[in-house]
């Protein structure tokens, strides 16, 4: 695995578990099998990419967890580098993206002491981080990795007018020698949302293993982004390149 730094914080939601992230080999294994398409929305990064920063040679992926948008991207830059808070997912994404400079560390106060002509955040990581201040630490912190020309990149979790209160995800599938099922069931609690996730893996040399986690996330709306973005110093335009997911945020320099 190439050299790690570890730069992490600890405050979150309370009522977050997220044991998933410490079991990522199932992570990775189960949103492989389940379809999560991560070519295609690596082709809509590299395209928001070319758009807003053209000619970007870096490209720096906070929240990367097992690497699998870094694998999908590093043949189009230079150089990529992954950061993310959980050592489990760094470990898999070392396997599944070779070569690639691997930190430990928070969204919200990671510093590499250098900057990139594309840093992006995905699969509503962002979620994660408690109220607007914490919102608005963040995106600072990842804009202050930004090149002057480059472009910022966030996948937002559901807006408040878009989140489907009472949603049940149901999901079986076999990666390898494993069958892995996971049902979750998403509430509404005040500003954010509650998931609760129930993980079956069975194998044959292994059994049957049960655990559960759970995530709670800010459900902030569209302008608590663009505010954010602006207190950063930067404009933020709002795509939905794929109709079924929360939309991207990508940001340049005012």
């Amino acid at each position: 695995m190439p050299a790690t730094t570890d730069q992490t914080s600890t405050d979150t939601h309370t009522d977050t578990d997220t044991g998933i992230y410490q079991r990522a080999d199932v992570y990775h294994d189960f949103y492989h099998a389940r379809g999560k398409d991560y070519r295609a929305e690596a082709d809509a990064v590299r395209a928001l990419i070319a758009g807003h920063a053209p000619g970007a040679t870096s490209l720096l992926d906070v929240a990367c967890g097992t690497g699998s948008h870094l694998r999908e991207l590093a043949a189009s830059f230079g150089e990529v580098v992954g950061v993310d808070l959980s050592a489990e997912m760094l470990a898999v994404a070392a396997r599944h993206a070779p070569g690639v400079e691997l930190h430990r560390g928070d969204m919200r106060d990671f510093r590499l002491d250098r900057t990139f002509d594309a840093v992006i955040c995905m699969f509503s990581s962002i979620g994660y981080v408690c109220g607007r201040t914490e919102l608005d630490r963040a995106v600072t912190n990842l804009a202050a990795h930004v090149a002057p020309d480059g472009v910022l990149i966030i996948e937002p979790w559901w807006f408040p007018d878009t989140f489907r209160d009472g949603w049940v995800g149901a999901d079986v599938v076999t990666a390898g020698e494993r069958r892995i099922s996971r049902v979750s069931h998403t509430v509404r609690r005040g500003g954010t949302s509650r998931m609760d996730v129930h993980y079956v893996v069975a194998a044959s040399g292994a059994g049957i293993e049960h655990f559960t986690d759970t995530h709670v996330m800010s459900l902030f709306d569209r302008a608590d982004y663009e505010r954010a973005f602006h207190a950063a110093g930067f404009r933020a335009d709002y795509l939905r390149p794929d109709a079924a997911g929360p939309g991207l945020f990508a940001g340049v320099r005012r």
